[in-house]
């Protein structure tokens, strides 16, 4: 509508959908759009896109994690009291002394500092207090999917800020972005030319190596072996190392995404109809363990896209945890249940067909198992979502985290910087905004620590029970 017949309908008491002149609407139309003006429109938002991930990057083109106050050291990241912070500085030279912005005033430390003197008190501390993170000795990494199919439910910075959280608590931390519109890559100021800086030359390698074992029984029978293309064997080169990247968090690595990693779920299917026996759910999972991956990392977190395509088939199949992000209305809550009922009926088929061909064989059959599978309420409206939430909460029981994770100005402002909120300095915030926006964010990783740390301890229960050749010790 023209903004004079809009203002003359208002003026009338009129919805601003009356009134509307045609030849007017006709005028402003514009011409026809064709397929070329899609990359137009693609260039302009790559342009903005680019503008925008560009904010606050150094000059040398990346990204730079702020600096930690004492106060916030103190505390959110270290147990103790600020006065024993600064004695312990001050009877320790050795120690990061951290730099302050004007003389005498507050002193701050990089991350890097911060785990440094984690460390420090770890080893001369209290022992009464948690220092540094449960981690169980021995044990690989666990593996985190954040998944939904359903746009706009807070999946990707779900992922990003536990990924935060885990390394602001000490973890060493992985981030497998499988989403080819490579928001968590963005976040993490990831730099990504093509699909081969992604996941994809693993899977690739997966089903090469998959084909080459497949192919010397077509030999052993006298049968033509299948070619092994150019992709496929520059794929069985590639290694998980070759893909990883450091970001500006020091206890944080990423596998990135770019547009053409989706190109692999058109290509997996084509191997798949090639390699029948390929077990393409297993490609992410056997690539990370052959690599050693898994001993390099306490958590990986891995951002899924929002599609049950192959893609999130193997980063759901990699995972020990399953977390599911959805708001408290009625079609996130109805668009979850399809999502969950699109699970199951994929990998009961999975299940159903591997398990068919097992049982003529004689082999054990197989059962995909997840240690622990939570939805998360996001951008919670106390005021407005409380009976629905709770409604959603009696149904779901403890599959629902008791966390709501509430929506506040600061993960806003946030958002438009394209930075975590953890990555947001205080000063640029009311003290008490700050404090409040942190503290749903905080609870939000305080559920998921105690999934991680609970399965973890019955891990370590189990091999504890085994070693004394005893059952599993129990409470």
């Amino acid at each position: 509508m023209d903004s004079i017949s809009m203002r003359a309908a208002t003026s009338e008491g009129l919805p601003p959908y009356f009134n509307i002149d045609p030849d007017l609407a006709y005028a402003e139309l514009g011409d026809p759009t064709g397929t070329h003006e899609f990359s137009q429109i693609a260039d302009a938002c790559a342009r903005g896109r680019s503008d925008l991930a560009n904010r606050g990057l150094e000059e040398n083109g990346q990204k730079k994690l702020r600096l930690f106050s004492t106060w916030e050291i103190t505390k959110y990241l270290i147990p103790v009291a600020p006065a024993h912070f600064r004695r312990v500085l001050k009877g320790n030279p050795d120690l990061p002394q951290g730099q302050s912005e004007t003389e005498g005033g507050a002193k701050w430390f990089t991350l890097d500092e911060v785990l440094r003197l984690r460390a420090h008190f770890a080893s001369e501390g209290s022992k009464a207090k948690e220092y540094r993170p449960y981690r169980p000795e021995g044990l690989p990494a666990k593996i985190v999917s954040v998944a939904n199919f359903k746009g706009g439910v807070g999946k990707t910075s779900t992922c990003a800020h536990l990924a935060m959280s885990a390394a602001l608590d000490g973890y060493k931390v992985l981030v497998i972005d499988l989403d080819s519109q490579g928001s968590m890559t963005s976040i993490f100021g990831g730099k990504v030319s093509d699909e081969w800086q992604t996941v994809f030359p693993l899977l690739a390698r997966h089903y090469a190596t998959h084909l080459r074992r497949d192919n010397q029984g077509r030999l052993d029978r006298g049968e033509a072996p299948h070619p092994i293309d150019d992709t496929l064997s520059e794929a069985l080169k590639t290694r998980s190392r070759d893909l990883i990247q450091t970001t500006h968090w020091p206890n944080i690595d990423l596998i990135g995404a770019q547009l053409n990693l989706y190109w692999a779920e058109f290509q997996i299917p084509v191997w798949r109809m090639q390699g029948r026996s390929w077990k393409l759910w297993d490609a992410l999972t056997d690539t990370l363990d052959e690599d050693g991956v898994l001993d390099d990392y306490d958590i990986i977190f891995i951002d899924t896209p929002p599609a049950l395509g192959y893609l999130t088939i193997n980063g759901l199949a990699a995972s020990d945890i399953l977390l599911v992000p959805m708001g408290a209305s009625f079609l996130e809550f109805d668009s979850t249940g399809r999502f969950f009922d699109m699970l199951h009926s994929t990998f009961q088929s999975i299940e159903d067909g591997e398990n068919m061909a097992a049982r003529a064989l004689g082999r054990p059959e197989m059962a995909f198992q997840w240690d622990a599978v939570r939805t998360i309420i996001t951008r919670y409206d106390g005021s407005q979502q409380a009976e629905l939430a709770g409604l959603m909460q009696a149904y779901l029981g403890r599959t629902l985290s008791p966390h709501w994770q509430g929506y506040t100005a600061l993960i806003g402002q946030a958002g438009e910087q394209v930075n975590g909120i953890y990555e947001a300095d205080y000063r640029d915030f009311n003290r008490e905004t700050y404090v409040r926006g942190r503290e749903t964010f905080d609870a939000t990783y305080a559920s998921f620590k105690k999934l991680l740390i609970g399965v973890w301890r019955g891990e370590e229960r189990a091999r504890q029970a085994e070693e004394a050749g005893t059952p599993e010790l129990s409470l």
